[in-house]
């Protein structure tokens, strides 16, 4: 069977009954066991997934299906599924048994996809390599040696690898883009509250938000479609209607864009993924889009703000996790204090404790005017930058990634080069932007290179319009 790209491409099949639906998830159960030593799954839904093909198969036949019928899809482990197991890719949540499901998992499954299995991430979300696992870190397809990108490693290596045809992961600081970047897929960050964040295990509240991993444009629009709009469950997620992306895709116009001059004249972006994006720009002016370089004088403090501003929400949001209520617990605690110590300390991995400690830094007595109220007001300077470019800007285009993907261990022992590979992602998190990263061919060692654009809050129709004319 060979390497579906795209879910109209299967439904197609399926309806000529050249396909059955249990037969595509037999083929991907396949792609995952010969592809075992790419780390990509923490766990394969086997018994419910073959449930809910044959069901979908029955529905297809009947002419009943949803939208999504034939699609099979993996979900990051920190999104719950109910009756499921769901970590984080943590000891401290091992063995913990969602008992409901979140928001998007819902959604999805009401339009028949068929959930094949959770996937492979950094833990609790943090991290940029998928190093920081509990189940030991998710490899690059490309070359098992290097690291797939993170958070969301484990959802871009299964669409990479035929092991599924999307992923869902979600994208705090660019755990979407950089991984998808890394292993040459399209990852799509939504406008924050664009998606429910209901049922997804929180890192940092005022960033976090769900993001498809896909191989084409018109999967992630379609997925955006099904998952987006509002949930009375998450206050936090925008009432306005949710456009019929799809349609959307056709609609072709020569666009406004601005290229951050900052980030492609930065010293740490590859010279060739610097050659790359240029190629691309020169395409974009021969097919008739304006392109103009401006300047972002705020690039240096968009890594320390992020910084601070993440590790503070992730060090309120981990303090549950402490051996009472639920998560790991120590047996052999002689006193409550010793108890909350010792769970955490063996319930999380480093890259966790070291998060959390900066957070509780920052909120500290003395130190919550210098760090997190001045990070706050950086933010606001940011989005107000951002506001202003949009006013005479369609779209604004910028590296992904630093690098193309690095060696598994070559970073993990500097948590600052790790910190600083977030450079060109953390921004539309910062102003809560949309922002995709597409791929663009790969490096002379046969690496993807990728690309990344940016449009207004809520102008995703446009972002993927553009991006599946950029693509073609």
């Amino acid at each position: 069977m060979k390497k579906y790209s795209s879910l109209k491409e299967i439904q197609t099949l399926i309806s000529q009954k050249q396909l059955t639906l249990p037969d595509l998830l037999a083929y991907y159960f396949k792609q995952i066991k010969n592809n075992e030593h790419l780390n990509a799954f923490n766990e394969v839904f086997f018994l419910s997934a073959e449930v809910q093909a044959k069901a979908v198969q029955q529905k297809i036949e009947n002419g009943t299906a949803g939208k999504l019928a034939g699609m099979v899809i993996g979900i990051k482990d920190n999104i719950c599924y109910e009756g499921h197991i769901v970590t984080a890719s943590s000891k401290m949540l091992e063995g913990f048994v969602s008992p409901y499901s979140s928001t998007v998992v819902q959604r999805l499954l009401q339009e028949d996809a068929v959930i094949i299995g959770r996937l492979n991430c950094d833990e609790f979300a943090m991290g940029g390599s998928n190093e920081t696992s509990y189940f030991g870190p998710a490899k690059n397809a490309v070359d098992p040696e290097l690291v797939p990108g993170g958070s969301s490693g484990g959802s871009a290596v299964a669409v990479q690898a035929d092991m599924c045809l999307a992923a869902l992961g979600t994208d705090t600081g660019g755990s979407v883009r950089q991984p998808a970047a890394f292993c040459g897929q399209i990852g799509l960050k939504p406008t924050y509250g664009r998606i429910s964040r209901y049922g997804v295990i929180a890192y940092a509240s005022s960033f976090d938000q769900v993001g498809p991993i896909t191989s084409s444009v018109e999967d992630a629009a379609l997925l955006l479609q099904v998952l987006a709009g509002a949930d009375d469950y998450d206050s936090t997620v925008s009432p306005l209607t949710v456009p019929d992306y799809p349609v959307l895709l056709n609609e072709q116009k020569k666009h406004k864009i601005a290229v951050l001059k900052e980030t492609i004249e930065s010293e740490a972006l590859d010279p060739e993924i610097k050659s790359a994006i240029l190629k691309s720009i020169e395409q974009l002016k021969a097919d008739g889009h304006t392109v103009a370089y401006v300047s972002f004088d705020l690039l240096d403090y968009l890594v320390p703000a992020y910084y601070i501003l993440t590790t503070a929400e992730a060090s309120s949001n981990l303090s549950r996790y402490d051996g009472v209520h639920y998560g790991h617990r120590n047996m052999e605690a002689k006193s409550l204090n010793e108890l909350y110590k010792l769970s955490r300390a063996e319930g999380f991995g480093e890259e966790v404790k070291r998060r959390i400690l900066l957070g509780t830094f920052v909120l500290s007595a003395g130190y919550y005017d210098a760090y997190y109220q001045k990070a706050q007001q950086v933010r606001r300077l940011i989005r107000e930058k951002m506001d202003v470019l949009f006013q005479d800007y369609d779209l604004i285009l910028s590296p992904v990634a630093p690098t193309a993907a690095f060696k598994i261990g070559d970073h993990l022992q500097d948590a600052l080069v790790m910190y600083m590979a977030d450079i060109f992602t953390v921004l539309p998190s910062l102003s809560g932007n949309p922002a995709i990263a597409l791929p663009i061919g790969n490096n002379e060692g046969g690496l993807p290179l990728s690309i990344q654009f940016t449009a207004k809050h809520f102008e995703e129709d446009k972002l993927l319009a553009f991006s599946q004319a950029f693509l073609s």
